[in-house]
C-alpha cells in the first residue's frame, strides 16, 4: 500500500513539474507566440462598411441588406490608406488625414466632404451624426473580424462604430 501511495505521489509531483516548466516557457515566449498583436496595417487598404453604432441609450444597427433595398448600398463606408481616409456618407464623399499612434490610438483630423444635398437619408443615422462620430475617434480595435472605432457622440457619451470589411 505504501509503494502505491509513493508511486502516486511521484506521478503527481512529476506532472506538477511538467506543467510548471510549460508555464514558464510560455511566459517567456515572444508576444507574437502568446497572442496575435494587432497592427493598423490590418485595417488599411480595405473598404469598411458601418454595421452598428453602439451607444446609449440604444444601439443603432445598420442592416446592410435593408440599406441596399432602400437604395443606400454604398453609404457609411470607410477606407484607410497611407495617412488618408476616405469614404461615403449619405450622399457625400469625404476624405481627410488620420494619425495612428502608439498602441491603438487613432486621431482623425479635419474631414472635408462634398456639398451635395440629401433628398433622403436612412432613418437610423444621419450623415451629420456620422461625420461627428468620425471627428471624435480616439481608438481602434479589431473584434470578431470587425473594425471597432471608439468615439464620442455629440453629447460627449462614449460610442463605438462597428464596421465589416467588404
Amino acid at each position: 500500500m505504501k509503494i502505491k501511495s509513493m508511486a502516486l505521489s511521484l506521478t503527481v509531483l512529476s506532472l506538477c513539474a511538467a506543467i510548471s516548466t510549460l508555464c514558464a516557457a510560455c511566459a517567456g515566449a515572444p508576444a507574437s507566440v502568446q497572442e496575435t498583436a494587432l497592427s493598423f496595417t490590418d485595417v488599411q487598404g480595405k473598404e469598411w462598411k458601418l454595421i452598428e453604432v453602439r451607444t446609449a441609450p440604444q444601439n443603432i444597427p445598420l442592416d446592410r441588406a435593408t440599406l441596399a433595398e432602400e437604395g443606400f448600398a454604398d453609404v457609411f463606408t470607410l477606407t484607410f490608406d497611407a495617412g488618408q481616409l476616405q469614404g461615403k456618407g449619405v450622399p457625400n464623399r469625404y476624405r481627410g488625414p488620420y494619425e495612428a499612434g502608439e498602441g491603438q490610438s487613432l486621431k482623425i483630423k479635419n474631414i472635408a466632404a462634398t456639398l451635395m444635398a440629401a433628398f433622403r437619408e436612412p432613418e437610423a443615422l444621419k450623415e451629420h451624426e456620422y461625420f461627428a462620430y468620425l471627428q471624435n475617434i480616439y481608438r481602434w480595435n479589431i473584434g470578431k473580424g470587425n473594425l471597432e472605432l471608439f468615439t464620442k457622440n455629440e453629447d460627449g457619451r462614449e460610442a463605438v462604430l462597428v464596421y465589416t470589411a467588404e
